[in-house]
């Protein structure tokens, strides 16, 4: 259950910020997508804190030694069960405000849904630190193709698709517990932040590294860090406003 804003004054002092800045960073979390019909991770209704054993979905190393594992993964997307058309809410869309007025410079997100880049945000300002799970690779060779195309091979009757180039193991394109992060994005993501005047991390616990010491990277520099957050975050003690409310709410009333 969100929080209302403290008060007033903290929404007119992110807005302040908002205003006052020209090249701003956001980092985003999954409490952004919650909205759109995407649980949360650990949140009180979180997909792993209702059931634990739905992270070894997530962990590469079970992914890769139990077949049954991936046939469940894969049966699950085929049905549409894992969030195939979920459309970007009204945080997301007050996004596309910062970058319509020219003062949005890049999007780093934790989560795998395309929906910033759904809403509006452009390709190239946003950094998918943990991948994408509409896309799908090949975990021996440099296979990737669009997921709909596997989950045609999985209706037409195959239960674990295997690579079409090598025979290797097939999952989404994105980065599971035990895989490396691609060290381009690190970096990308790293240079935005030292360059920014504004961080603003909304939706995330900031409980994951190593993307989360962009925060306290931004207290380094001197940049106004603001927190928007169902729940307390690990780095609440180095924001300049930290607001737990309803995301949509205070995007859409700071972002205007």
């Amino acid at each position: 259950m969100y929080h209302k804003p403290e008060s007033f004054e903290l929404l007119q002092k992110v807005k302040s910020l908002i205003n006052q800045s020209q090249q701003i960073v956001i980092l985003t979390g999954a409490g952004i997508s919650t909205e759109s019909g995407i649980p949360d991770f650990r949140g009180p209704e979180g997909i792993w804190t209702k059931n634990p054993d739905a992270e070894k979905a997530s962990n590469i190393n079970y992914y890769i030694s139990d077949p049954k594992i991936r046939e469940k993964n894969w049966a699950l997307r085929a049905e549409g069960k894992l969030w195939a058309d979920v459309e970007p809410n009204d945080g997301h869309y007050a996004l596309v405000q910062l970058q319509d007025r020219g003062i949005l410079d890049t999007v780093i997100t934790q989560n795998v849904d395309e929906l910033h880049q759904k809403s509006g945000i452009a390709e190239n300002r946003v950094i998918e630190i943990h991948g994408t799970t509409r896309k799908v690779t090949c975990l021996s060779c440099d296979y990737r193709d669009e997921m709909e195309v596997v989950l045609e091979r999985v209706r037409a009757g195959e239960v674990d698709p295997d690579c079409p180039q090598c025979s290797g193991i097939l999952k989404s394109a994105t980065i599971s517990f035990g895989q490396s992060l691609i060290p381009e994005d690190l970096q990308r993501s790293e240079t935005a932040v030292r360059n920014c005047d504004l961080l603003i991390a909304i939706g995330t616990s900031l409980a994951v590294g190593p993307i989360n010491q962009v925060v306290p990277l931004a207290y380094q520099i001197g940049a106004p860090i603001v927190i928007i957050n169902g729940q307390k975050t690990e780095f609440d003690h180095l924001s300049t406003v930290t607001i737990n409310a309803d995301i949509s709410t205070t995007l859409s009333f700071v972002c205007a």
